[in-house]
């Protein structure tokens, strides 16, 4: 059988449900905790820990729904048992999640430099923002990034015996792929805001038709243009980059 690309966007229910479950809860909370550190720069305040802790929540409302798919294709392989299904799907995710909390330490490093550079250089967070807008932009058209989409849109296979072992270690894989695919995307969170929901909401949908669309290639090449776009824009209106750069004065009427 030959596989396409395009299969992936027509994943089981129960399986693809499970993560989309999760997916949703995770949202939840993400959207509670954004309504506290509105406006907040940097690391808004947290702790190595907390920042990691809401990282991860963070990436499980992004990406786990892209995730869906290829985990409902993984779950079908092997063992039929609906009991083990379910297994594999829970050790894929934790095995993925896993590689996206350890991102959150450079992502904490990331953010505290930024914060930093905000409260005392105002004219190098300007550039901070457009570099990290336009790195975005760059690697979004990259062959790095094709490569590694590649790989995020292709079946799981592994050579290891049934186990949790064995779905951890797919799930992490599959996640360092996943974190080489989007990594760029994430960036983009520093400069207008780690808790931005509308900017969250916005780049699960690109990771989304990334991986599950037919056209997802092409798609995510129109992100890079759009990025790029964004980053010129910045130069002019800062305002843009919320999380490095105050928003405008209102005019009072």
């Amino acid at each position: 059988m030959v596989w396409r690309p395009e299969s992936l966007a027509r994943p089981r229910p129960a399986e693809a449900g499970l993560l989309l479950v999760v997916a949703a809860g995770a949202w939840a909370g993400t959207v509670l905790l954004a309504q506290g550190m509105a406006g907040m720069t940097g690391t808004m305040g947290l702790d190595l820990a907390a920042f990691v802790a809401v990282w991860t929540l963070m990436m499980a409302a992004m990406m786990l729904p892209s995730v869906a798919p290829t985990a409902s294709r993984y779950a079908r392989s092997g063992s039929g048992q609906s009991g083990r299904r379910t297994a594999k799907v829970a050790g894929l995710a934790t095995g993925y999640l896993a590689v996206w909390a350890a991102a959150g330490v450079p992502a904490f490093l990331l953010a505290w430099l930024a914060g930093w550079v905000t409260g005392r250089h105002p004219g190098a967070a300007h550039v901070f923002a457009v570099a990290a807008i336009a790195a975005c932009g760059v690697y979004q058209l990259s062959a790095p990034k094709d490569r590694c989409l590649t790989h995020c849109r292709a079946p799981l296979a592994s050579s290891r015996p049934e186990g949790w072992a064995r779905d951890l270690g797919a799930g992490a894989r599959h996640g360092a792929y996943c974190l080489g695919c989007c990594w760029a995307l994430m960036v983009v969170l520093i400069a207008v805001g780690v808790m931005n929901v509308a900017a969250m909401v916005g780049l699960a949908l690109v990771v989304v038709i990334e991986k599950t669309w037919r056209r997802g290639p092409a798609a995510g090449r129109v992100a890079g243009v759009a990025a790029l776009g964004l980053a010129v824009a910045v130069i002019w209106l800062p305002w843009l980059a919320p999380g490095l750069h105050a928003a405008p004065p209102m005019m009072m009427g």
